[in-house]
């Protein structure tokens, strides 16, 4: 067990060999290079998994070296192994592994290519670093990795302008979460004296009255906003959806594997400070229900394929952080797990969607893949099912099923209600997407890719776990996070009849908008009030114009005000004052004695009149 450090190590080396090989081996050795870093990895989470059942699921911890220490503050390199962090690591190393399988074949004969995969094997080691810390700094560490690794992948084609604005947006929003979170280890800090996360969570558990005050709630709100940011939810989320300018494999791994699950998992892994603040935790849980309804409303009229995929994103964290607010901790995780599958399946079908496009995502300029493309339409219907929650035999079904059952026996049947809102959005939106790209009529001139192995293995594997398979796998989190109160047998049984017929609904409905001629959708959308809902929704709920209006102007008018202060009209003026005075000696030395003459008599009567004065 104490070779854990090594799902660290082999994607750090990837990295390292790969980014000083740029340029200097063929496209087939960096793949090489990259999957067998990853896929070591991979090896040994399945030989940590073999012993961490054999020892009937023990902690581990372990002590690398001490990084620093002053008087009482020590901060180790150190990890710690348990269920969760298991989870997350097997969700990391698996489903990234899975993903740059595909990407060998998705970014054949691109520029960059061995650039693209060493940036893609740092993500993974960021992630990896963030789940395994066994304290907050080291954590925060790979938290600050996953964020550089987005930034560099989002504007991965750095020579398109516009991709680096996108790049730069994700960076900067980011960041203001990020604040959040440092603000949030110094005030716990202070307040602990210590980063460690075994004794935060020993101290919050043996001591809870001594960490009642008013110092801890501001700590907890802190780290919401640094999940906020991380996750895009409300009100940090507009840099997701512009952030699918990057190749999609990179929005595979972002959305499945690595970034915006990471504030679950800080959430998750800081609970019992939020059992110590029931107004946040339960802030927690509203900020996801506004997401998933918002999000759920906008992707319904996007017309790019990724951009209602990142929408949908969006929607699916916003019901883990509703699970989060119930305290519907076990859910929580096992829809994050579920979502991993289900959401790299799409992607990477979406990738192949739009490599057969010619590049193409507009979805009202595709139709009729369906003959086309038979394997990626499989992989379309099952993965938008397990998103949309189909009944029964998608893994989707039963985690959703999972986390609004424990908003039910939580009492909070308001955020029950629009997790059932959103299931209904979930299948109409995603109904619509299957129906354009798939179904009518051919819009394109197609071209035919050749598919390998490594095309077929990683959406071959992803659709079987997408299905009631993905659901029967267990995560172990039987003493490390609260199991949620069961419900009684007939109200479960209400509540998965109920949500099952919305979704139903909403794959009914889209069919009589979306398929044949949309006589029905032009009677919906007809009318101006339709119109300026569909430009609200289009555009985010105008978040962006927001922001723009109130920070980025705001901002950019106290530069200009500040640029022109009197200090900087001081140190300016020496330059005119300089330059004044070069001119007037210019014209003084024209070369007449007359002029001369003048101003010597000048000088002689100013000397005289003041000597007389004097």
């Amino acid at each position: 067990m104490n070779i854990f450090y090594l799902t660290i190590l082999f994607p750090l080396l990837g990295f390292l060999f790969l980014s000083c090989s740029v340029g200097r081996l063929s496209e087939t050795i960096n793949s090489i290079i990259a999957l067998t870093s990853v896929g070591l990895a991979a090896i040994v989470v399945g030989y940590i998994w073999f012993d961490f059942w054999k020892s009937d699921q023990q902690v581990f911890h372990q002590i690398l070296w001490t990084w620093m220490q002053v008087d009482q503050l020590r901060i180790d390199i150190s990890f710690m192994l348990d269920g969760l962090s298991l989870t997350l690591l097997t969700i990391v190393i698996g489903v990234g592994f899975l993903i740059s399988l595909f990407s060998s074949w998705y970014m054949r004969d691109q520029e960059g290519y061995s650039r693209f995969f060493a940036y893609m094997n740092l993500f993974i080691a960021s992630m990896v670093v963030l789940v395994l810390a066994d304290n907050l700094v080291l954590m925060y560490l790979g938290w600050e990795g996953v964020g550089l690794c987005s930034y560099l992948l989002i504007g991965f084609y750095y020579t398109n302008a516009s991709y680096m604005r996108s790049a730069m947006k994700a960076f900067v929003i980011t960041r203001i979460g990020d604040a959040c979170l440092v603000i949030a280890l110094l005030m716990l800090y202070n307040e602990m004296n210590t980063f460690s996360l075994c004794r935060i969570t020993a101290l919050a558990s043996l001591y809870p009255f001594s960490y009642t005050g008013h110092v801890l709630p501001w700590i907890t709100l802190m780290i919401l906003g640094g999940a906020v940011g991380k996750s895009a939810q409300i009100p940090l989320q507009t840099w997701l959806a512009d952030a699918m300018v990057g190749p999609t494999p990179v929005s595979a791994l972002i959305h499945a594997a690595t970034m915006v699950t990471a504030g679950v998992y800080l959430i998750s892994r800081t609970h019992v400070l939020f059992l110590l603040t029931p107004a946040v935790l339960h802030l927690v849980g509203i900020v996801g229900a506004i997401t998933l309804l918002l999000a759920g409303c906008s992707a319904l009229v996007q017309t790019d394929i990724k951009r209602v995929l990142a929408y949908s994103t969006m929607s699916q964290i916003g019901y883990m952080f509703v699970a989060l607010g119930v305290q519907a901790w076990q859910p929580a995780i096992f829809h994050l797990m579920t979502h991993a599958f289900f959401k790299a399946l799409l992607f990477l079908s979406a990738g192949s969607v739009i490599r057969e496009c010619n590049h193409e995502q507009n979805m009202f300029k595709m139709g009729g893949l369906r003959y086309r493309m038979p394997l990626v339409y499989i992989c379309f219907v099952v993965g938008g099912s397990a998103l949309a929650s189909f009944p029964l035999i998608t893994s989707g079904f039963f985690s959703k099923g999972a986390i609004l059952s424990g908003a039910l026996s939580h009492g909070d049947i308001n955020l029950m209600l629009a997790g059932l809102v959103g299931a209904f959005l979930t299948s109409l939106y995603t109904g619509r997407m299957i129906f354009l790209v798939f179904h009518g009529q051919e819009r394109l001139i197609y071209t035919q890719t050749q598919k390998t192995i490594a095309y077929h293995v990683p959406l071959m594997v992803l659709l079987m776990l997408s299905t009631v398979v993905g659901a029967w796998i267990t995560p172990p989190l039987q003493g490390v996070l609260p199991a949620n109160t069961p419900l009684l047998n007939g109200s479960k049984a209400i509540l998965e009849t109920l949500s099952s017929v919305l979704v139903v609904m909403g794959v009914v409905i889209s069919i009589f908008l979306w398929v044949g001629k949309p006589v029905w959708l032009n009677i919906v959308s007809c009318g101006k009030l339709s119109g300026l809902v569909r430009v609200l929704f289009l555009r985010g709920w105008g978040f962006d114009w927001l922001y723009q209006k109130i920070f980025t102007n705001s901002y950019l008018m106290i530069s200009h005000i500040l640029s022109r202060d009197p200090l900087a009209a001081v140190v300016n003026s020496a330059g005119l004052l300089a330059f004044m005075t070069n001119r007037v000696l210019i014209l003084s030395v024209n070369g007449y004695l007359r002029w001369y003459l003048s101003v010597m008599i000048l000088g002689v009567v100013c000397i005289l009149a003041c000597t007389i004065i004097i």
